[in-house]
């Protein structure tokens, strides 16, 4: 007795894009696309202007299709970003360059009314980047006498601008 053989229908275009459409969505997103929906719009667009040999092979089409869009959208994107020119530095105003020197000069003046010792403490650390032992090292005196003369050069900073 022979097994009755079942003729499986394939479904139509828009039988396709109602059961798959999600789906390729999803499948150009996880792939990195930047705009999944097009990525599958375009690929059922390409399978309506195809013709296949067989017809069951529609769903293995659209997937590799939406996988090779989206490959060459990312790759499309990568070297645009490469040949696009960096952005220009912004130019600050005139008024802003002089309020800067300005406040440059009032800090360089108030640095000039500290006594030495502070003075060469701030320097030290602020300019040169020191640690208190390399600045205790330099200036000849205790790691505390490096903390007192930071700490009032800065209050007198402090209250001076």
């Amino acid at each position: 007795m022979e097994s009755p053989t079942v003729a499986r229908e394939t479904p139509s275009f828009a039988e396709l894009f109602a059961s798959q459409y999600a789906a390729m969505v999803r499948l150009a997103g996880l792939l990195g696309a930047d705009d999944p929906e097009d990525i599958a719009q375009e690929a059922f667009a390409r399978l309506h202007r195809r013709t296949l040999r067989d017809a069951g092979s529609s769903l293995a089409y659209l997937r590799s299709t939406v996988c090779n869009l989206t490959r060459n959208r990312i790759r499309h994107l990568r070297i645009a970003r490469l040949r696009r020119p960096e952005p220009p530095e912004p130019v600050p105003s005139g008024e802003h360059q002089a309020l800067v020197a300005e406040q440059h000069r009032e800090l360089l003046g108030a640095l000039d009314r500290l006594p030495r010792r502070q003075r060469e403490a701030l320097v030290l650390r602020y300019w040169l980047d020191l640690s208190e032992r390399e600045i205790a090292e330099a200036m000849g005196v205790s790691a505390g006498s490096v903390k007192t003369h930071m700490s009032r050069a800065l209050a007198t900073l402090r209250g001076t601008l």
